[in-house]
């Protein structure tokens, strides 16, 4: 089995396809006005419009309702990324911090209220954890 896609659901796919793709430098591919996916080497981010719920089940997902989920990236340097976002980012979580387990993880808000962590592998056990996903 395989994780293939993490699919957000939101008011405005514009709005939160732009965001990505700015964070991210990755670049959408559109099937429809109410559906986007930004692809990367190990899965994809994947982004629908409210109006999708339905075909699923009605009342199923509400977009900007998530306290619990969070989306990750492997990025190459993270301090480097937070740079970058600055002035972009309008709520940072959690400035670049190394955690325990290795990773130096910076958390932020997207314009829906997601969480997103983009993370760098510092210790040699978390760069050999995730020596085989490509970046």
């Amino acid at each position: 089995m395989n994780l293939v896609s993490i699919r957000v659901i939101t008011g405005d796919v514009a709005r939160l396809v732009d965001f990505y793709e700015r964070a991210t430098g990755l670049r959408a591919t559109w099937s429809t006005e109410d559906f986007a996916e930004l692809p990367t080497a190990s899965g994809t981010l994947a982004i629908g419009s409210t109006r999708t719920v339905p075909l699923f089940a009605p009342g199923s997902a509400r977009p900007a309702d998530n306290r619990s989920v969070i989306i990750e990236f492997l990025v190459d340097d993270v301090d480097a990324v937070h740079r970058n976002l600055t002035g972009f980012v309008t709520e940072f979580v959690k400035e670049p911090t190394t955690m325990p387990w290795g990773n130096r993880a910076l958390l932020f808000r997207d314009p829906d209220g997601n969480l997103v962590n983009f993370f760098t592998t510092v210790t040699p056990a978390a760069v050999e954890k995730f020596a085989g996903v490509a970046r």
